[in-house]
């Protein structure tokens, strides 16, 4: 039998992250992109993510069928945040009438990220954004398997932060950092450092 669990942030009731999960507005809309495989992941930041940001959303899926209806969004210049050779680093909006960006984030391992752009061309075709220095990630779980890699939410905040104004958006990653805490503290801080320290 499983234990009940909350509605909004899919957490079992008696480790709810609502009180932690903050309201916060955004000039850019963010879309996630979250690969299947992806939604009963004990952390799933991009869940967290879509519920801290007023103008984001999360959609579920491999093909997006309404892509073109989506990256068509009136009042916003669409975007892939998503490494390549011809991505541009995020700055800030240089002027208040700057039209603020639809800030696509597929969120996945990188392989089944690569594979929602293969099935999806339209947003292989997108203008490619990426981040310029990070700080290491705050995943303490996991090894970063590259020099500033980041999990979902730490990247959205990264991007937000850089478009916005640093640390606007630092508060999103307050639910992150109570399930890293919480997970570690399960385990037991002696195997945590053995493992991970």
């Amino acid at each position: 039998m499983s234990r009940p669990r909350c509605e909004r942030c899919q957490r079992p009731l008696d480790h709810c992250l609502c009180p932690l999960i903050p309201s916060l507005d955004s000039r850019t809309r963010v879309v996630l992109l979250q690969h299947p495989s992806e939604v009963s992941h004990a952390l799933n930041t991009a869940r967290l993510a879509a519920l801290g940001l007023v103008n984001a959303e999360l959609r579920v899926g491999e093909v997006f069928d309404d892509l073109p209806a989506l990256l068509a969004t009136p009042g916003y210049r669409p975007v892939l945040l998503f490494p390549g050779e011809q991505a541009q680093v995020l700055s800030a909006y240089e002027i208040a009438d700057d039209t603020p960006l639809l800030l696509i984030v597929p969120d996945g391992t990188w392989r089944k990220a690569r594979k929602l752009l293969y099935l999806n061309p339209l947003l292989d075709a997108l203008p490619r954004v990426t981040l310029g220095q990070v700080p290491p990630s705050r995943y303490r779980l996991r090894k970063a398997p590259e020099p500033g890699a980041l999990s979902t939410i730490e990247a959205v905040v990264e991007a937000l932060n850089a478009l916005e104004g640093a640390g606007r958006f630092d508060a999103l990653c307050r639910p992150f950092d109570a399930l890293i805490e919480g997970q570690i503290k399960a385990m037991g801080r002696e195997t945590f450092e053995r493992n991970h320290g």
